[in-house]
């Protein structure tokens, strides 16, 4: 059966951009695909879903977080720094997906890279463009941008309709993180 490999965007103010991709990552793992994580923002810390996909057997599934971690204010990183890391996950993509290694590529983050002005909405088109068409690719992340959700395939926007956070509940082991 051949495949015809899907572009899919994850996007929108909700909580669970990234864990629905996750999911896929998972069943994707499940019916024996190969699949590759680049994280865009997130960088060097200890996410429980990650430390799960970590212990799958086997080397099918592969993540790579090379963002610099919050792209706020006063976090002690300076934009430049965001700026080269994005950059090196870019092109970490561009080469993962011209290698033909993985089923399945899934940019989590990368939204959030262009929306912060560390990539431009050229460069995940550029992505799309060039995508082998049996590969499926998952981009996460709020605010995608319109001429993206226009290549897309499949398109989900997360909408928030309450959320703990309005009642001073803060984030929550095994939930957030």
């Amino acid at each position: 059966m051949k495949t015809t490999g899907l572009i899919i965007v994850n996007t929108g103010n909700g909580k669970g951009k990234t864990t629905a991709a996750l999911g896929l990552a998972l069943r994707a793992w499940g019916q024996k695909l190969r699949i590759l994580i680049i994280q865009f923002i997130k960088g060097n810390t200890s996410y429980g879903e990650l430390e799960a996909l970590a212990a799958l057997p086997g080397n099918r599934l592969q993540i790579y977080q090379m963002g610099e971690g919050f792209t706020r204010k006063n976090t002690g990183v300076e934009q430049a720094d965001h700026i080269k890391a994005a950059q090196k996950a870019l092109e970490k993509a561009y080469a993962e997906e011209l290698s033909h290694s993985w089923d399945m590529i899934i940019l989590d983050e990368i939204n959030y890279a262009v929306k912060f002005n560390l990539l431009k909405t050229d460069d995940v088109l550029k992505i799309i463009k060039n995508k082998p068409p049996e590969l499926h690719l998952v981009l996460t992340g709020r605010d995608a941008a319109a001429p993206v959700i226009e290549k897309a395939d499949l398109v989900t926007e997360m909408t928030e309709i309450k959320h703990p956070y309005k009642k001073g509940i803060k984030a929550q082991k095994g939930i957030e993180f």
